[in-house]
């Protein structure tokens, strides 16, 4: 829901083979792509495989396929199942949600400006227009076909049966499962106030719609986390004029990619909107007043900050459910896919932010929370599903934030960040408005942040990023402007091309 909200990864040790021939929707080509012999006797898979699975595709034709979840990835999934011509009367969605697919970042920036700065609302940002594509309403998935089961998550599935059972008792016959359940919020413990009336979390739009009904009562915000929920959310409680402070226990916002000095600059900035900080801190508990809303937040140095509304943005959970069985990965979570989105199972895909996948280009295991990803691994996935497609997954990591954009905003904040975030690195500008931020590891460049840069300028960092040129670092350290630096880097990278 936020922009990009995490990157999970760890050295590669997984295999993945390439099918030999071109895959088709039916059963009996998924279980011979997955079959771990090609000498099985064609008889006994016939009788085996064939039988049971043309029985239950005529048993249940309009659940050829079915995803799971109603998220970003569900959406641009469901598109791509349009374009193949592979969507009417095959494909089922099923949602714990009551809205179909929508652009989730959306929740933390747009959705929450106070009721006078034009604030987001559905159905302005159903997938898929936050890439550019056609908005996706309800009525859009009934005229291409597509069951749509709402507000009934899927509870169970039982693999050998190819069965998924709903909440509401729905058993859903599937020929192909799609796992796209993204992630859940992560919560404190209700026996330190985690559940509290005026304690927020932020994952759907009733999530966002109960936040918004505090805000407009609201006086003393604290938000916890100081990552990008907690840099959206204060950035949309400056617009409603709250007494807003964000805790956390980092030594500065965003650690995970800022370096220190460039998230100075941006702690500078929401100190000049009246955002407060208290850093290095750990919560001890949550207070409540009398008639039991949250009154309090209680550090464990013993110190007390007053709140009468508090937004909790500690990072998110993938929701592996039902669908352990599938194969976890336990060093970077999530389920367990190859380049094509694969589980162990056959027949059975994860795509988005539940996917833990190869990230190709540095050679290791990651899942990543991010808009981007859910929309690229969907499409990815369907079309090697359905198509010749068999090349893996490449994917090029890549996050941003947009904030202070509503009517009225003195200076509004945009940047985006490709690549790896490792070794040294050089900071350009002076955040007036643009500030660029390179990292160099032996001599390459791994990746580059830039704020508030031009269109043409955005559409350089990818392509830095992707070639990860020889660049010279005293070059880059002594260039005067945003622009020289990357003036700098394209030339180094015209010199590898």
């Amino acid at each position: 829901m936020a922009s990009g909200s995490s990157i999970s990864s760890n050295p590669m040790s997984f295999k993945h083979g390439l099918s030999l021939w071109c895959p088709q929707s039916s059963p009996l080509h998924r279980t011979l792509q997955s079959s771990p012999s090609s000498s099985i006797g064609f008889k006994t898979f016939f009788r085996n495989h064939v039988v049971a699975a043309s029985s239950s595709s005529f048993a249940n034709e309009n659940r050829e396929y079915v995803i799971v979840g109603g998220g970003n990835a569900a959406g641009y999934a469901a598109r791509s199942f349009v374009e193949h011509g592979m969507a009417d009367g095959k494909l089922c969605i099923v949602t714990r949600e009551a809205y179909a697919p929508y652009e989730r970042p959306a929740l933390t920036k747009a959705y929450l400006f106070p009721l006078d700065k034009k604030p987001a609302r559905l159905p302005g940002f159903h997938t898929c227009v936050g890439s550019g594509g056609e908005r996706q309403t309800p009525d859009w998935y009934k005229e291409k076909g597509i069951e749509m089961l709402y507000e009934d998550p899927v509870t169970g599935i039982d693999i050998e049966k190819q069965t998924a059972t709903t909440i509401s008792g729905k058993l859903l016959k599937y020929g192909t499962l799609i796992v796209a359940t993204g992630c859940s919020a992560s919560r404190f413990p209700e026996k330190i106030g985690g559940n509290l009336p005026g304690v927020h979390y932020i994952r759907d739009v009733a999530d966002a719609d109960s936040l918004i009904s505090s805000l407009e009562k609201a006086h003393k915000l604290v938000i916890v986390g100081g990552g990008y929920i907690g840099m959206e959310v204060a950035a949309a409680a400056v617009a409603w004029k709250l007494d807003t402070t964000i805790i956390f226990p980092e030594n500065h916002l965003m650690q995970r990619l800022f370096t220190p000095s460039l998230a100075q600059k941006y702690e500078e900035l929401y100190q000049e909107n009246g955002v407060k900080f208290i850093k290095g801190a750990s919560i001890k508990n949550l207070e409540a007043s009398s008639d039991g809303h949250v009154a309090a937040i209680k550090l464990e140095n013993g110190s007390t900050i007053e709140a009468d509304m508090v937004i909790i943005g500690i990072g998110a959970k993938p929701a592996v459910g039902p669908f352990e069985r599938l194969g976890l990965n336990n060093s970077v979570g999530g389920i367990q896919v190859d380049g094509q989105f694969r589980t162990g199972i056959p027949g059975i895909f994860a795509i988005g932010d539940v996917a833990a996948f190869p990230l190709k280009m540095y050679n290791r295991m990651a899942r990543v929370e991010h808009v981007d990803h859910a929309r690229r691994s969907a499409q990815h996935c369907v079309k090697s599903l359905l198509t010749a497609h068999t090349s893996s997954y490449d994917y090029l990591p890549y996050f941003y934030s947009r904030v202070f954009e509503y009517e009225g905003s003195p200076r509004k904040v945009w940047w985006q960040f490709f690549g790896d975030n490792v070794g040294e690195t050089i900071q350009v500008g002076n955040f007036d408005p643009k500030i660029a931020t390179f990292w160099i590891d032996s001599g390459k460049l791994k990746g580059v942040l830039l704020e508030s840069g031009s269109p043409e300028e955005f559409q350089l960092l990818p392509e830095l990023a992707k070639s990860q040129p020889i660049v010279d670092k005293s070059k880059l350290q002594s260039a005067s402007s945003v622009e020289e630096a990357l003036e700098i880097a394209r030339t180094s990278l015209q010199a590898a091309v």
